[in-house]
């Protein structure tokens, strides 16, 4: 194996990023056709249920691994590095039996806690039930697939972990796909056999994945200190394990508080639309949309801005621990400009082609692209407040992490049912008010991380300010030029390949008028510096392009 310097490396994990997200959204298509809406919402309660407890067993270990083992490893500490590896390897097994154990013999009360006593169509108790038993053996596997990761990453072997993110999901999807295809289409069992199956890809593309790195350590022993004997150092097993709480605890708790949330989200959704006159059937799919499959969609945008922003975030913590405030400030706001500047337009876009984006995934619908059209606004929301919090856990501010989480988080659940029911008798679709209790969420959670930061010295956010007001200049043009389109090329829906054509135009017609207005103001620029600028528009011109001299940006 060959070790990737810290450039390489963020340019191998962010591809992997993309590549798994971009699965992750492209085979909805085929499997939403062959499960149905039915079958989605009872994919979206085992999919849930699964990121909790898999949260739960296995969040921020392979972090906090890879901290550890490169610490260890920068220090000659190899026996004490080795141990770190066992160590972990035990805490993740430990917490990957008992949630084993509660998800397999208490599915039946966990079904029971999502959907309670609803009757009047949907999915039964019994299907729930099913898909939580079959999700649970996944629970075995992939908690140590992220130690193993974590390992690695720790010794700057970045490219096996990626390949083994890359082949889990190939294998995960392939399951998902051949699998309910097989047991729905040709064998021509209920829906929940169909998903059932399908839910268990998750444990054979991890099974897949843990062989692959398992046979990449095996072969490599001697550089990872692996299977040879070491001289022992000073380092407790103790001290070991306090390192490792440490630096999970974090990550853990936000993301058991995010996937807690969700699978509340649904029930709270599906339990306050049957309360209001929604039958079962509605209900299920639309808390499915807001939490599942809606979200899937989201991830165009989602791995647009983690692959833009993914290299920056770490230089935080280098320039944070030198003293160089100036220079945080400088990255912090660099990464909330990219993120916005790429998600506003992205989110928005997606938002005006709600029906012709939701047909060309998942086929027509009468609440799909409704929903769709409000939930996918959160994507914008979302991303700031996964750099704020990214660059609050970098500067150490873990107290104002926990409380902008989890205060967010229960603003968020409180506000569900009154938002609801506040917008259904305003006359506005009741599950809007979930996605408006999302959205005030977000903001809590991102305006005390960012007052938190403000308290530092040399940090402020003017030139996010200026640039924000320019990309809504930016995007009001961009909305005229597409709302004129829409007077001459009708967004009228008959098919698959018609949408897929017409999103295509106006995505176009969109970007060319974002980009030139944002060129003009000067932002593209500021963001990436007249000699990235150069290098795209040389291979735009097979390069006939020459360039500008000057570099207004030369600090990128």
């Amino acid at each position: 194996m060959k070790k990737n310097s810290f450039v390489e490396g963020s340019l191998i994990a962010t591809f992997a990023i993309i590549f798994t997200k971009i699965l992750g959204m492209l085979y909805v298509i085929p499997f939403y056709s062959i499960i149905g809406s039915q079958g989605s919402a009872l994919y979206s309660y085992a999919y849930n249920i699964y990121m909790i407890f898999l949260s739960i067993s296995s969040a921020g270990i392979p972090t906090a691994m890879s901290k550890i083992v490169s610490e260890y490893e920068s220090k000659e500490l190899r026996d004490a590095k080795v141990r770190t590896f066992k160590i972990g390897i035990l805490i993740i097994g430990l917490l990957s039996i008992i949630c084993f154990i509660v998800l397999l013999f208490f599915s039946e009360n966990i079904a029971k806690l999502i959907v309670g006593d609803i009757s009047n169509g949907g999915n039964s108790l019994q299907d729930i039930t099913m898909v939580i038993f079959v999700i649970s053996f996944a629970v075995l596997i992939i908690p140590f697939l992220s130690v193993a990761r974590g390992y690695l990453q720790g010794h700057k072997y970045i490219k096996p972990s990626s390949d083994s993110q890359m082949l889990e999901q190939i294998v995960r999807i392939i399951v998902i796909l051949a699998g309910s295809y097989t047991a729905i289409k040709l064998l021509k069992l209920n829906i929940s056999y169909g998903v059932a199956v399908a839910v268990s890809g998750a444990f054979f593309g991890g099974l897949a994945a843990i062989f692959y790195i398992l046979k990449k350590i095996i072969d490599n022993k001697t550089e990872l200190s692996l299977g040879i004997e070491l001289k022992k150092d000073k380092v407790t097993n103790k001290e070991i394990l306090k390192k490792i709480v440490y630096y999970s605890l974090p990550f853990i708790i936000i993301n058991i508080t995010v996937n807690i949330y969700n699978t509340v989200d649904m029930s709270l959704i599906i339990r306050t639309l049957s309360k209001i006159g929604y039958n079962g059937a509605d209900s299920e799919f639309i808390a499915g949309v807001v939490t599942t499959w809606g979200y899937k969609l989201n991830m165009i945008v989602n791995a647009i801005a983690t692959g833009l922003t993914i290299s920056l975030i770490p230089n935080i913590v280098s320039s944070y621990t030198t003293g160089k405030h100036k220079e945080v400030n400088r990255i912090f706001n660099k990464a909330l400009q990219i993120v916005l500047f790429v998600s506003i337009p992205a989110a928005t876009g997606l938002s005006f082609l709600a029906t012709p984006v939701w047909v060309s995934f998942y086929g027509p619908s009468h609440y799909g692209p409704i929903v769709f059209r409000f939930t996918i606004l959160t994507a914008i929301f979302c991303n700031v407040y996964l750099i704020a919090i990214q660059t609050a856990q970098s500067l150490n501010k873990y107290k104002s992490v926990y409380i902008a989480v989890i205060g967010g988080t229960l603003l968020n659940a409180c506000l569900d049912v009154p938002m609801m029911y506040l917008c259904n008798k305003l006359g506005i679709y009741p599950f809007y008010g979930a996605t408006i209790s999302t959205i005030i969420g977000y903001l809590f959670s991102i305006t005390f991380v960012l007052f938190t930061i403000k308290r530092m010295k040399d940090i402020n956010y003017k030139s996010t300010w200026n640039t924000l007001f320019k990309l809504l200049l930016s995007l009001v043009a961009m909305l005229i030029v597409l709302s004129i389109l829409k007077i001459f090329v009708p967004l009228t829906i008959t098919n698959r390949i018609k949408s897929i054509l017409q999103i295509a135009l106006y995505a176009v017609v969109g970007a060319i008028t974002y980009f030139i207005i944002t060129y003009k103001l000067g932002i593209i620029n500021e963001l990436f510096g007249q000699n990235m600028i150069n290098k795209v528009f040389k291979i735009i011109t097979f390069g006939k392009y020459k360039g500008a001299k000057n570099d207004a940006n030369k600090e990128n």
